[in-house]
């Protein structure tokens, strides 16, 4: 283990119950950010092949319409994550 490591965790030690969950919550966050960014970076990868296989590019209407749906998939998702937690208190 680095020292930096060893100092963020005499560092998280610490924390009150209340901010060791905004640092879980934040490390969250950053591990999301990582996993779209990676997939962003595909994207142009990937692009040649959907062109071979016959697919016609998305419209700007469409893919708002793609992200809106994976949004409101997620949110579903969280919400009953925390109403499962919360039935467990």
């Amino acid at each position: 283990m680095s020292a930096t490591e060893e100092t963020l965790i005499e560092k998280i030690k610490t924390l009150s119950p209340q901010q060791l969950a905004e640092v879980e919550d934040f490390v969250e966050f950053l591990a999301s950010k990582a996993s779209r960014r990676t997939a962003l970076d595909r994207l142009p990868a990937i692009a040649p092949a959907l062109e071979a296989a016959g697919m016609a590019p998305m419209s700007e209407e469409e893919l708002a319409a793609e992200i809106k749906a994976a949004r409101s998939e997620r949110r579903t998702r969280e919400q009953a994550t925390k109403a499962s937690g919360a039935d467990r208190s």
